[in-house]
């Protein structure tokens, strides 16, 4: 397989998550079969913008969103840097690329009413399972971290008389983030039920299926969707809406946005920026309906 150096290159070096160098692996072989296909190659070393450029007409013809073929050159883009890093290549042939444009995505977080709908009004079974669908929301929105973060966490990363949790981010970056009391309470309670289970196949992972594996991505989104179906007309309910809600209410609430970028585990203050548009415009409602010489 002619990717292997890249891709550990990207998994060793550059610490990338292993669901990332996955992602990567398959735009490279996607771009592989379509040279094979239409350009009667399969030699990535001798490619030309002009072969590139004509895979991204294919997936524009195809329906495929601009937001996911930029991504997919941008991996490509990587591949060849990294051939022109080792020498494999005397030139980068994106090296003169633009991205194509795309529409800013808006991302509507819930509002604090529909989160205290879920957890204060909706019923989770007093079981292995209905403990750990609690949990994980609880974690979501107490902690802002990622879906691949909270799926990834370890019994050791509990600090539960500090009242702290490990959480390892992208990169293998480290971050400690506080835990609430009444988090703290349900991860003592859902601990319980784990070690009655009697089906462990996995001692270390803090969430478990019912057969006592590692949680997996799909379950992780279908539990927030479920639940917050029940409290929630809009359109996306996923983890990463729960995150986005987790930043915006401390915005809201006069949070320090240095404080919320090391919660959220974000490299730069760009990142975490994203989330002030909300809490600007619960700043522009408080704003008119408490001056002296607004229209109310």
């Amino acid at each position: 397989m002619p990717f292997h150096p890249f891709l550990d290159y990207l998994l060793l070096e550059k610490k990338y998550s292993k669901l990332t160098v996955k992602a990567y692996k398959t735009d490279l072989e996607n771009f592989l079969a379509f040279l094979k296909e239409n350009c009667d190659t399969n030699n990535m070393v001798e490619v030309n913008y002009s072969q590139i450029r004509s895979w991204i007409v294919l997936m524009v013809e195809d329906g495929i969103s601009n937001r996911s073929i930029n991504r997919k050159i941008s991996a490509l883009n990587s591949y060849y840097k990294f051939l022109l890093k080792i020498g494999d290549v005397a030139s980068n042939p994106l090296a003169k690329h633009k991205a194509l444009k795309t529409s800013k995505k808006i991302q509507v977080p819930f509002s604090e009413a529909e989160v205290a709908t879920v957890l204060d009004e909706l019923h989770f079974e007093d079981d292995f399972e209905g403990l750990r669908d609690r949990l994980i929301i609880e974690l979501f929105y107490s902690t802002g971290m990622r879906r691949i973060e909270l799926i990834e966490l370890k019994l050791p990363d509990l600090d539960l008389p500090n009242k702290m949790l490990k959480v390892v981010g992208k990169r293998n970056k480290e971050r400690y983030v506080p835990l609430l009391t009444k988090v703290i309470e349900t991860i003592k309670l859902y601990l319980e039920k784990r070690e009655s289970l009697n089906t462990i196949q996995d001692s270390d992972h803090l969430f478990l299926t019912k057969n006592g594996v590692k949680i997996y991505e799909t379950l992780v989104y279908r539990t927030i969707n479920e639940y917050f179906s029940k409290a929630s007309a809009k359109v996306k309910k996923s983890p990463h809406i729960l995150r986005h809600s987790f930043a915006t209410h401390l915005l809201n609430q006069g949070a320090d946005l240095n404080a919320v970028k090391e919660l959220l585990g974000h490299s730069s203050l760009a990142a975490t920026q994203i989330y002030t548009h909300n809490s600007i415009a619960e700043l522009k409602k408080v704003y008119l309906n408490a001056h002296p010489r607004s229209n109310k």
